[in-house]
């Protein structure tokens, strides 16, 4: 029996996401195997490399959004999941809109950006 998890994201952009990752500190790999409970491992797109023996993968869809995928108990023995996810959520959230500002469409456009906790 599978100890992995699956959960649908908004994460739409690879390059923002692996930026976001090392902007934390958390080493990735691409088209590589997340670890899991027992040495089960499951292929993804992009894992995040974490401390400890177990990973977080992201998975493209065919709509081009990507799913999170984590043995997501064995994260947990060593991590703060949900801060450790709300964490990359957030990077990737302040990163994508930076990006987004900079693209050609929006040169003479006024942006206002505001960040709340």
């Amino acid at each position: 029996m599978s100890h992995f998890s699956t959960l649908r994201t908004k994460i739409t952009d690879a390059e923002v996401l692996k930026a976001s990752l090392r902007d934390l500190g958390i080493s990735i790999k691409n088209d590589a195997d997340i670890r899991g409970y027992n040495g089960q491992r499951v292929r993804s797109d992009i894992v995040a490399v974490l401390e400890g023996d177990y990973d977080i993968g992201w998975s493209v869809n065919s709509d081009g959004s990507y799913d999170l995928i984590a043995d997501l108990w064995g994260v947990a023995k060593k991590h703060n999941q949900t801060e450790l996810i709300n964490s990359i959520n957030q990077k990737y959230a302040v990163n994508k809109a930076l990006a987004d500002v900079k693209r050609p469409a929006l040169a003479t456009a006024t942006v206002k950006l505001v960040v709340q906790k």
